[in-house]
């Protein structure tokens, strides 16, 4: 018994410490909140290169909201449906939903319906067919800047990874129009993941390119438009609402080809 009150006691410390480290993240991510799109600032026609109908809520909103407020015209291309369960009719119009809650009109959505593009972690998808569509949406929209996933795809999707190839593919062989951009999102451990706004100032001192983050209200938004992919509010999910640091940061990356040799087919 006689340790009974030391444990409680150094509980109860580490509880308070956490509450007061919390506070003091949310008070710094919310003087920070429209102060950090860095590289982005010049940005004019901004592209996000989705692969399913919730990504750009789930692991996108910081930088869609940090670039909205900065009057920019954002437009989202999303490479599939989001079939796997046999629900890509509601998927579509959860999207168009979810785009509209974070700013974003339903002309400025693309949402690609191709049999060879499924939604699905065990389908390859091909990187010139990816690369094809991908190009034609950046000519077509005379895009300056293209932000998508990292190698590692934040969750390790394989359909996240291959938006990454693609765009990868297309910089490393030189078919990005000149002063066109590349951003990737970083992909994070599992404990940062789910540290919220803790993650604030290991993101920060990381020193990535972009580092945006959200204040408060702009997080009730971007959970807003996660609560349109009604078909995928899962209990799982409404745990990464909570603790999901991407839910309310975002570090990026400029990517910059470093191979020499010219890439067609990767």
């Amino acid at each position: 018994m006689e340790h009974v009150l030391p444990v409680g006691m150094l509980a109860a410390a580490l509880l308070v410490v956490l509450w007061l480290l919390w506070l003091a993240c949310c008070r710094w991510r919310d003087a920070l909140s429209g102060r950090s799109l860095g590289l982005l600032q010049t940005v004019r026609a901004p592209l996000l290169l989705i692969a399913h109908p919730d990504d750009e809520c789930m692991f996108f909103a910081p930088t869609i909201l940090g670039m909205l407020r900065e009057q920019r015209s954002l437009y989202v291309l999303c490479c599939s449906t989001g079939n796997y369960y046999n629900q890509g009719e509601i998927r579509k119009n959860e999207l168009i939903q979810s785009c509209s809650a974070l700013g974003i009109p339903s002309s400025n959505v693309t949402l690609i319906d191709h049999r060879d593009l499924p939604d699905d972690p065990n389908v390859q998808w091909d990187t010139n067919l990816l690369s094809d569509l991908i190009m034609k949406h950046i000519k077509d929209k005379k895009i300056d800047a293209v932000v998508t996933f990292d190698e590692g795809g934040v969750s390790g999707h394989p359909n996240h990874i291959a938006l990454y190839n693609a765009l990868r593919s297309l910089q490393c062989s030189g078919k990005i129009p000149k002063g066109c951009a590349v951003f990737v999102l970083e992909t994070v451990n599992i404990f940062r993941k789910y540290l919220s706004v803790l993650d604030l100032p290991i993101s920060w001192l990381y020193g990535h390119d972009v580092c945006i983050a959200l204040s408060g209200v702009q997080y009730q938004q971007a959970k807003e438009a996660m609560k349109c992919h009604q078909s995928q509010l899962l209990w799982f999910r409404h745990v990464y609402l909570l603790f999901s640091r991407y839910m309310m940061i975002n570090s990026l990356s400029l990517h910059v080809c470093k191979e020499k040799s010219t890439l067609k087919d990767s």
